[in-house]
């Protein structure tokens, strides 16, 4: 298939579109979406603006979407703290592990469920699907617990572990439509060709459902970078294995909150999740359309 065919698709899909609907429809939905858009991204903009705003225009009893008096005194603050670049690099392990395990153990089990067939594998999908229905906050309590008897309290791997449990059953449930729109005929012709089913799964099979991968690795990421409920319950007493939003703690003062502090540290823990989107982008867009289309 010519690697142009999807773009072609697309431009006449627009094409057909901007034919059959009336203009005036046309621009209301554009409307539409420029507004929802300018909604969605105001809370981001109105937290970078508070990052540079000076204490005075914070705490101001009439607020203003801009500023005269831009400062980067709330990021001196936060970069100020000793133990922020531990925070960092903490948040990076946490993430980074989540990520790459999920991914690999997510890709093996979507490759079994789908290719092969043994007893309770329909029991085992639905119990990916009861998985994903069962909220976080009433599991914490238990894993606290669990952690404690395994002795993994203060450490990064009780961090770890409960976020790839709760990334597998999605992962495996989309991955598994993409391993699924493999055809089996590729399959057998790579073994009539002589190749292994190991070479099989990671020089064929892998590659195709790359862009899955990428689309479940950015919820991944997301979740271990953003969490702040497992580090609060897990990570007691040492502070060197603290995440990076455990960083926001210091600047909630009980008497007088530092804002300014709270947004700065905010815009710095969002910039590695926009770099990382921006790194797979394309992958991500072509992950969530195949999962659509199966």
């Amino acid at each position: 298939m010519d690697s142009a065919t999807p773009a072609k698709s697309r431009g006449f899909a627009r094409d057909f579109v901007r034919r059959s609907v009336p203009r005036p429809w046309r621009l209301a939905a554009e409307a539409s979406t420029v507004l929802i858009a300018a909604v969605v991204a105001f809370p981001l903009y109105w937290m970078v603006l508070s990052a540079f705003k000076p204490a005075g225009e914070i705490e101001s009893a009439e607020p203003r979407p801009w500023t005269s008096a831009p400062t980067l005194e709330s990021f001196r603050r936060v970069f100020g703290q000793q133990e922020f670049g531990r925070y960092f690099l903490n948040s990076l392990v946490v993430a980074g592990t989540v990520v790459a395990a999920s991914a690999l153990i997510a890709f093996l089990a979507a490759t079994a469920v789908t290719r092969f067939r043994f007893r309770f594998r329909t029991t085992l999908l639905i119990m990916f699907l009861i998985a994903q229905t069962v909220p976080v906050e009433a599991l914490t309590i238990p894993l606290f617990f669990q952690m404690r008897d395994l002795g993994l309290l203060n450490t990064l791997s009780a961090l770890i572990l409960p976020h790839i449990a709760f990334s597998l059953p999605f992962a495996i449930w989309m991955l598994r439509g993409f391993v699924k729109a493999v055809p089996e005929a590729l399959e057998e012709a790579a073994y009539i060709d002589g190749a292994s089913r190991t070479r099989f799964l990671w020089q064929i099979l892998f590659p195709l459902v790359l862009p899955g991968l990428v689309a479940t690795s950015v919820f991944s990421f997301i979740s271990a970078w953003n969490d702040f409920l497992f580090a609060k319950s897990f990570i007691i007493s040492d502070t060197s294995q603290s995440t990076l939003p455990m960083a926001l703690l210091v600047f909630f003062k009980p008497d007088e909150p530092d804002w300014g502090g709270v947004m700065a540290a905010s815009t710095v823990m969002t910039i590695p999740v926009l770099i990382f989107f921006v790194l797979v982008q394309r992958r991500l867009v072509s992950g969530l359309g195949g999962a659509v289309k199966d």
